[in-house]
């Protein structure tokens, strides 16, 4: 899934989140966000997402202008869409595989293929012993990784992770990181990170935008052309 902002800005009220964004991620690219609290990086995922408009400029995804598409296109994009955040979001009263039933049955997927796609991601992410568990009752990791499952379940074209490293430790962040590295890969899903985690970054040596007062201060594009 391609990912373009076209001039984009973002205000609220008298405060400038975003300052004439200008990027492209092409499909495929595995793309880390960096930047201080209260650079602009949430606001960009959320950009993606739908759940705010910009004040100025465009967004573009898989060359559609995202700005203007109707609610059954941003619908049908918003599917192909798999997200996951630094707080897990995960229902405190659900097990491992009812949440992620929960997020198949929201996009539509028929209940005849339920079972077999929960069964596919917790394998994926090395969960399926804890697949009857509660939030409450896993560890740090393991409740990143079951966030990790949800969001493959919907068989995403993109993953938007949200400083998915932050509340881990040191062992658990590295394997987290080796699953995203593996998906991309493997799959060909593009994957835009926002991290504060120097050693992240520069382990996996992809590009990096970096954000401050919601200006992209810099773009540095490893191993890729800008285009």
């Amino acid at each position: 899934m391609k990912v373009v902002f076209d001039n984009v800005s973002k205000h609220y009220g008298s405060i400038t989140a975003l300052k004439n964004l200008n990027f492209k991620v092409n499909s495929g690219e595995f793309l880390f966000i960096e930047g201080p609290s209260g650079s602009g990086k949430s606001t960009v995922l959320k950009l993606i997402l739908h759940q705010i408009h910009p004040s100025n400029g465009k967004i573009y995804i898989n060359d559609l202008d995202y700005t203007k598409c109707k609610k059954t296109e941003i619908e049908s994009i918003r599917k192909n869409i798999g997200v996951i955040f630094q707080n897990y979001q995960l229902i405190s009263d659900k097990s491992v595989e009812e949440n992620i039933a929960l997020n198949l049955e929201i996009i539509g997927i028929p209940d005849y293929q339920i079972g077999s796609r929960i069964e596919d991601v917790l394998k994926k992410v090395n969960l399926l012993s804890r697949r009857h568990l509660f939030p409450g009752q896993l560890s740090g990791g393991e409740l990143q990784r079951a966030a990790l499952a949800r969001a493959l379940s919907v068989e995403p074209k993109l993953i938007l992770a949200d400083e998915p490293t932050g509340n881990l430790d040191v062992d658990n962040a590295w394997n987290l990181l080796k699953l995203f590295k593996q998906i991309n890969e493997k799959s060909g899903t593009t994957i835009i990170m926002t991290t504060h985690n120097q050693e992240i970054i520069k382990s996996l040596n992809k590009r990096t935008i970096y954000l401050k007062d919601g200006e992209i201060i810099k773009d540095s594009i490893k191993n890729h052309e800008k285009s």
